[in-house]
């Protein structure tokens, strides 16, 4: 049987939203993240992150800073017994100015290229995962990608473009309160059966 995932945006989801922030220390957990996580976790969902990180195209840090980022993420849910699977996340950007990142490509939301690559390389079934992020973008690489979808309606999603794939299967306030609707979803469609 092959792996159930969720996928994560980072920042403003996983994590509050400090734009182009590589500081380790800066980085905390939304307090409304941790219990949904545990759950799907238990349920057998493996966690991944998936993340836009053009300030590397745009020259504002280095790629290797990104290494700190994730190991602090990694910290802070290892002490809640929460295991993230894997660190996915884009470099590029079309307007960079960094030689080799400037660039478009299939792995910046809201393509789906870092959730197939997660699939490839994890033996996932996206029909089976979703995708969670604060911004219609994480909703529309999701939907792409074949996943239900998860809008964390925060704020942040401030130009709402309409769009075929940019449709939310669930709306919810926190990751706690989504991932208590996503296993209640997941009890219908196994009733259904």
């Amino acid at each position: 049987m092959r792996n159930r995932a969720v996928f994560l945006d980072k920042d403003g989801t996983l994590i509050p939203d400090i734009p182009y922030n590589v500081d380790p220390q800066l980085i905390t957990l939304q307090a409304d993240a941790i219990e949904g996580l545990k759950h799907l976790q238990i349920a057998g969902y493996l966690i991944f992150i998936m993340s836009n990180q053009s300030g590397v195209a745009r020259g504002f840090f280095e790629e290797k800073m990104l290494v700190g980022v994730e190991q602090r993420i990694r910290q802070l849910l290892h002490e809640h017994g929460i295991e993230l699977a894997g660190f996915y996340y884009c470099p590029h950007h079309p307007d960079g100015i960094v030689t080799g990142f400037s660039k478009d490509c299939n792995c910046r939301k809201p393509a789906p290229g870092m959730l197939f690559t997660a699939a490839e390389e994890h033996d996932i079934d996206l029909g089976s995962s979703w995708m969670i992020g604060d911004i219609l973008n994480d909703v529309e690489a999701g939907n792409r990608a074949g996943c239900s979808t998860v809008l964390i309606d925060n704020g942040n999603e401030t130009e709402w473009l309409p769009g075929q794939h940019r449709v939310p299967t669930i709306t919810a306030k926190s990751i706690d309160e989504a991932a208590m609707l996503m296993l209640k979803s997941n009890q219908h469609e196994l009733a259904g059966l």
